[in-house]
């Protein structure tokens, strides 16, 4: 398994929508495991493969609390069925944007249909924070980020931070 470098606010590749993924196969999977060595290393609770330069819906999920064993969870092509009109509130951070956290309020439980690694269909129930971690990681399959979710004003407040720093690095920007 390989440590991918992440894509951090402003690079444009978090603003592309991702493609369906056409078959369940070893090069998908692989990226899976990748994916996951990535988010556990970071460390962090979810990846979206586009995060890693990959506009592929797939993404990943650990939401084991510290101590308890690891979970990995792999998501191909999810897609929200239903949400609840109850509301939850979690603080969000993301791997994209690091260092930076906020309030994000959304459905408090949600319907997910996807593929397993093997490519097998399921559909499942969330609620907390397993719910919240899928919102936040499909989001992003979307060209969605948790700071769209916020006020404008704080918004434009983290773009600005993290596009001046990419300019520090000579990276490029938005």
């Amino acid at each position: 398994m390989t440590i991918k470098p992440l894509i951090i606010l402003p690079d444009p590749v978090l603003r592309q929508v991702s493609a369906s993924v056409e078959s369940v196969n070893d090069e998908v999977r692989r990226l899976a495991d990748d994916m996951l060595e990535t988010m556990y290393d970071a460390p962090g609770i979810g990846l979206a493969a586009v995060q890693v330069g990959v506009p592929r819906r797939l993404l990943v999920i650990d939401v084991a609390k510290e101590g308890e064993e690891k979970a990995p969870r792999v998501f191909i092509n999810p897609e929200i069925l239903s949400a609840s009109d109850a509301r939850s509130v979690y603080e969000e951070g993301c791997l994209s944007i690091p260092d930076y956290y906020a309030e994000v309020e959304r459905p408090a439980a949600i319907t997910v249909r996807h593929l397993d690694r093997e490519g097998q269909e399921h559909v499942i129930e969330a609620d907390g924070l397993l719910a919240t971690c899928l919102q936040h990681e499909i989001d992003h399959l979307n060209g969605v980020l948790f700071i769209d979710h916020i006020s404008k004003l704080k918004r434009e407040m983290v773009i600005r931070k993290f596009t001046k720093a990419s300019k520090l690095r000579g990276t490029k920007a938005i």
